[in-house]
């Protein structure tokens, strides 16, 4: 690792802001409230602040905030970057015409498909509501990335740090005694290094999506555990600027949207632990490339967390996709595709009697859907999963043609049990799939007839 020079005579607000990174503010303020200046100070004049600014350091990696990803410093910051551009208060008009909108898609969705209302409420959130609901889906999406790289740096750092670094002898670039004022050793400083930068990363991509998001289900994975439908309406309506359509109509298609969404993760039981059992079978999997990290991080300085964050920010740990986990990636893009393509359907049909702009709006919404934000880019490096529908028109058009040639109940019979679920194949081939559907369903019968003539009656699918 490269030397780094003794901070002894560092001015203390630059030396707290390369140890604490964005957690410096809150410790400054702290400092100069004390009635201390950090700008006039240095480390050898006052060893009083050293061991202040130590037990700011060990309250930021402590518990309860610990494990793979900081929940607490995720929080914090996703809060503040939710709020930077604003985030107003709703007024009562708005919050009644979002509610409204949700109630009224609940209403048109009722007449093009035979799935029910969710059985939540309608609401409105402001950005900082949808991060306190939705973040600790975006902590339990990253963990296990997050503790595969805090072993693997842990394991890194142990090969390169020089025998004797202990509680008198300072890591590079901390003083000396530093850990044990932690009270950790070197492989723990880095795990918990590790968690709040992921933390940190984790909530600047749930704050930036808190920006650009209409509801709790934009994204096409379930992040909310009960059955509400959610709109933001300073999104919408910050959305809404600019284009053709009427403000009225753009939330009424987005309400349509996440009603859609609600409903078909609430009464497709098995839906939910489908996707989520998709993911989680990835990160079993996830390894890291331990020469590909060593030479990545041999030049960074381990006490600066604004270099590792910029680290992980350019995906430099080697994450690395065997065969296995391709296969799982694909099926995971199949089955997003599969929902926003029977949503993007749904939808499109109940706005097309009432909303003049119903088709624009659709369009306008596939392509941003297809693109994704800077949010989304940042959770697919820290997590190396991509959660963009690729393929969302191929699963739009096989719902379109299975609603031509069965009506609506042909449709919404794909959701019927995950083994007749489309695969890769049928988007390949919309129009083949009803052909391969009813093969795989009278395989399915004849072994269901055959348990039920060994077990009994009682034995079948649910």
């Amino acid at each position: 690792m490269t030397e780094n020079p003794s901070r002894g005579d560092q001015p203390w607000e630059e030396m707290l802001r390369s140890m604490l990174g964005d957690g410096a503010d809150e410790v400054l303020a702290e400092m100069r409230a004390r009635g201390f200046d950090p700008s006039t100070m240095s480390g050898a004049q006052d060893p009083m602040m050293m061991q202040f600014a130590l037990s700011q350091v060990q309250r930021m990696l402590a518990e309860p905030g610990t494990g793979p990803v900081n929940s607490d410093v995720a929080h914090d910051v996703a809060r503040q970057v939710a709020v930077a551009e604003g985030d107003p208060s709703l007024t009562g008009g708005q919050a009644k015409a979002a509610t409204d909108a949700l109630s009224v898609a609940e209403l048109w969705l009722d007449a093009v498909t035979d799935l029910p209302p969710s059985v939540g409420t309608a609401r409105a959130w402001s950005r900082s509501e949808w991060v306190e609901a939705t973040l600790p889906a975006w902590n339990k999406l990253a963990a296990p990335v997050a503790a595969s790289v805090a072993d693997a740096l842990a394991t890194v750092l142990a090969d390169q740090l020089p025998e004797g670094v202990d509680d008198g002898v300072a890591m590079p670039g901390m003083p000396a005694g530093a850990l044990a004022g932690l009270g950790m050793d070197p492989a723990q400083m880095m795990r918990r290094l590790g968690s709040a930068v992921f933390g940190m990363q984790v909530g600047q991509a749930a704050g930036t999506l808190s920006r650009e998001v209409f509801g709790a289900t934009d994204i096409g994975l379930p992040l909310l555990d009960d059955a509400h439908t959610v709109l933001l309406p300073t999104n919408v309506d910050k959305f809404a600027e600019g284009l053709d359509a009427p403000p009225d109509e753009v939330r009424h298609f987005v309400a349509l949207r996440e009603a859609a969404h609600t409903r078909l993760f609430t009464h497709v039981t098995w839906l939910r632990g489908h996707l989520l059992g998709i993911v989680e079978q990835y990160a079993r999997g996830i390894t890291i490339d331990l020469d590909v990290l060593e030479s990545q991080v041999r030049d960074i300085d381990m006490s600066d967390p604004d270099a590792l964050r910029g680290a992980l920010s350019g995906g430099v740990f080697g994450l690395q996709n065997t065969d296995e986990q391709k296969a799982v990636l694909l099926r995971l893009e199949t089955t997003l595709a599969l929902v926003e393509g029977w949503v993007d359907e749904v939808a499109a049909a109940a706005a097309l009697p009432h909303l003049p702009h119903s088709v624009a709006l659709r369009e306008m919404i596939r392509r941003r859907r297809a693109a994704g934000g800077p949010a989304e880019h940042t959770f697919a490096t820290l997590v190396g999963l991509e959660l963009r529908p690729r393929r969302s028109r191929d699963a739009a058009r096989l719902f379109t043609i299975l609603m031509n040639d069965g009506g609506q109940a042909a449709r919404d019979s794909v959701w019927d049990h995950p083994d007749l679920l489309p695969v890769t194949d049928d988007l390949d081939d919309p129009a083949g799939y009803p052909a391969r559907r009813a093969a795989a369903a009278e395989e399915h019968a004849d072994v269901d007839a055959a348990l039920r003539e060994i077990l009994g009656d009682d034995t079948g699918r649910s």
